[in-house]
């Protein structure tokens, strides 16, 4: 909108222009220009009669155009380091939708989620840092390139530039119904009553679902053993089943299991209480020794993205993920929508890695 009231505005001042300067330049009354004779004299500049008016009107409107040229006028692509289906491509999918309809140019969403993530994450990092090319990463990245593949080939604070979290995407400690359970010390006290026999799926090693569990076992001092998966559904489905008693997962994928009460959720990893089950307490409120990372998915740029450029597109994808649409669609999703301002993002970048990596050396994930 705003880039189409600029073109708009610099073509009716050209028209202006023109005719004002033909106005000038025709033979004056005595008093046709005195107003513009006495704002030239107050100002000591000296212009030309005929250019005092077009230069006032571009001074009033050269402020409306000039935030509409913020972004280049070409495609913007959005990179998805995961696959299809996931939270992450959910959200870029659906506000890259609403961005597009926003800026009247189109919006492309490209899945590149080789290398466990990385391939895309360093398809951002090498982008031209001019506002086409944006990425939506997960906390988790850097930790799990740092796990699958020994080094990591990206730093998720220095070699990025945030724009905005789009939301938190939570997850649980879920036991099937039949286990004697039901809150995370009864759970931790019959854990402790048979070391080593209790088992509980994730979606994968070194996933984050994984080391909740792993950091779990060292605060509460017990020792569960975890069963990977290969992504979230099937770990659902043997928890269900009862092949496992325990299950660490995205609450946006237990909710309809838990309402129904085939599942049980004992806690959640997290500093706050999930809003949709607030009865279930967060482990730091059990265990106040556990410091979670949280799991977020937000909006990154490539490094020296300028500030105009993030500005601007801070302001359209906040006002994107806040509009009532996208946030319904998010919450029923399981997602607890964030949408900060650049400055938060970044802290919480720096504050998670600390805690996503340091997760992973304490699993033995990762060496020291």
């Amino acid at each position: 909108m705003a880039r189409r009231v600029g073109k708009i505005a610099y073509r009716v001042v050209a028209v202006l222009a023109r005719r004002l300067s033909d106005f000038a330049h025709a033979s004056p009354s005595p008093n046709k220009h005195a107003w513009a004779k006495s704002l030239n004299a107050r100002a000591q500049i000296s212009l030309p009669r005929q250019a005092i008016l077009p230069t006032l009107l571009l001074a009033l409107v050269l402020p409306l155009t000039t935030h509409a040229q913020d972004l280049p006028a070409r495609p913007i692509r959005i990179i998805v380091p995961n696959p299809p289906g996931g939270a992450g491509d959910i959200s870029a999918r659906l506000i890259g939708q609403k961005l597009s309809e926003s800026l009247h140019q189109p919006v492309v969403v490209e899945n590149q989620a080789g290398a466990s993530g990385a391939l895309g994450m360093n398809m951002l990092k090498r982008a031209a840092p001019d506002g086409t090319t944006i990425g939506v990463a997960i906390a988790l990245a850097q930790t799990i390139d740092l796990i699958q593949n020994k080094q990591a080939s990206f730093d998720i604070v220095r070699d990025f530039t945030p724009i905005t979290a789009i939301a938190d995407n939570p997850a649980g400690l879920v036991v099937n119904s039949q286990i004697a359970a039901t809150s995370l010390p009864e759970f931790i006290d019959l854990a402790r009553k048979r070391p080593g026999e209790i088992s509980y799926g994730s979606a994968g090693i070194g996933t984050g679902l994984h080391l909740y569990g792993q950091v779990l076992n060292q605060t509460a001092g017990i020792a569960m053993l975890n069963v990977p998966y290969k992504g979230t559904t099937p770990a659902l489905n043997d928890l269900i089943g009862g092949h496992v008693p325990a299950a660490i997962l995205s609450l946006a994928t237990a909710l309809p299991h838990i309402q129904s009460g085939r599942l049980r959720l004992l806690t959640v990893f997290d500093t706050k209480r999930y809003a949709k089950l607030p009865d279930v307490p967060a482990v730091s409120e059990v265990l106040p020794g556990f410091v979670p990372g949280r799991a977020w998915i937000g909006f990154l740029g490539p490094r020296d993205l300028p500030a105009a450029i993030t500005t601007r597109l801070h302001e359209e994808l906040v006002r994107v993920i806040n509009s009532p649409d996208v946030q319904q669609v998010l919450g029923e999703n399981g997602l607890v929508t964030i949408a900060n301002t650049p400055a938060e993002f970044a802290a919480m970048i720096r504050e998670d890695a600390k805690i996503w990596d340091a997760a992973a050396v304490s699993a033995g994930l990762v060496a020291r």
